[in-house]
């Protein structure tokens, strides 16, 4: 089938693409290439270097028509979206709504949308949690991919789009780019690797630092396999329902680094959750998806990449 994906010179949707690319499919590639690199796009998709806002967006689906829409293309910084309220929402408001208008008017089957389980629940009192608790976000970030899933609610009731929601834990793994909590795995093995010492953020009282539930990209492809055909009109958690410090991430890089240098610390930054974790059961029994990938193996891996880039 031909699917368009957003954002696929970017981390995930890169693997994502090359995926699709694999199991036989047709492949076309929206991205404004703002935070994605040219190298990660993969040949054998057609490209089209264009933002998702653009009027023009209307052109190549009527050009393409594809049957699928995975949409990975957003921004991502939970303090910028904190800092510029109006940018996060011209991106992943508008740019969604654009995206959406496209599908309904050239019958688009389904869009897979990628929403943050690891920002949008906040400050939840279920934990793990599970899909669903009321969403509290805490950051314009979060507030926006909340708003997203309406949309998808109110175009599926009024045109009949299918859809499905998965909602990420914190996703690391090769081709991570080393800026915002999204990258702290990235971030701490590029600082190593070159003999600087990261910082660990964290709140007063709470010395490991910020709880979180890292997943390794590699099974969050297959999550993406597996929503073409599956989880019609419904949401996911797509995580590993496992908590790590991040002083716990740090000494498990460091220790595969045979680095045995304490962390810097640091006070928590704006929109940064004390604690995330999420409850993936429904994925495992309506998607038949669950994680593969240890933290000590999917580090192991990016560290590796990291080293190959040298």
């Amino acid at each position: 089938m031909k699917i368009l994906i957003t954002g696929a010179a970017g981390f995930i949707a890169s693997h994502v693409a090359d995926a699709y690319i694999a199991a036989g499919h047709d492949v076309v590639i929206v991205d404004n290439l703002s935070t994605g690199y040219q190298k990660y796009l993969n040949p054998k998709a057609a490209f089209y270097n264009m933002d998702i806002c653009d009027p023009a967006l209307e052109d190549v689906f009527r050009l393409e028509n594809p049957e699928i829409v995975n949409h990975h293309a957003a921004q991502i910084s939970v303090p910028l979206s904190i800092e510029d309220p109006l940018l996060d929402a011209q991106s992943n408001v508008l740019g969604l709504i654009n995206l959406l208008q496209n599908c309904a008017k050239f019958k688009t089957r389904k869009v897979i949308y990628i929403s943050s389980g690891g920002a949008m629940y906040g400050e939840a009192d279920e934990y793990p949690t599970s899909e669903t608790y009321n969403p509290k976000p805490l950051s314009v970030y979060a507030i926006n991919k909340m708003v997203g899933e309406n949309y998808l609610y109110f175009y599926n009731h009024q045109y009949g789009l299918n859809y499905t929601v998965l909602r990420y834990a914190n996703v690391y793994g090769p081709r991570q780019v080393s800026h915002g909590e999204a990258g702290v795995v990235s971030l701490f093995i590029e600082k190593l690797l070159k003999g600087i010492i990261p910082t660990v953020y964290r709140y007063e009282g709470e010395p490991d630092g910020m709880i979180r539930d890292y997943v390794f990209v590699a099974d969050i492809v297959q999550a993406n396999l597996i929503a073409l055909d599956k989880g019609e009109n419904d949401a996911y958690n797509i995580g590993t329902n496992l908590e790590t410090s991040t002083l716990q991430l740090y000494t498990e890089i460091a220790r595969q680094m045979g680095i045995d240098t304490p962390p810097l610390y640091g006070e928590a930054r704006k929109g940064d959750l004390h604690r995330s974790q999420l409850n993936c059961q429904k994925a495992r029994d309506i998607l038949g998806w669950q994680p593969q990938t240890t933290l000590a193996k999917g580090i192991k891996s990016v560290i590796e990449y990291f080293r190959s880039q040298e």
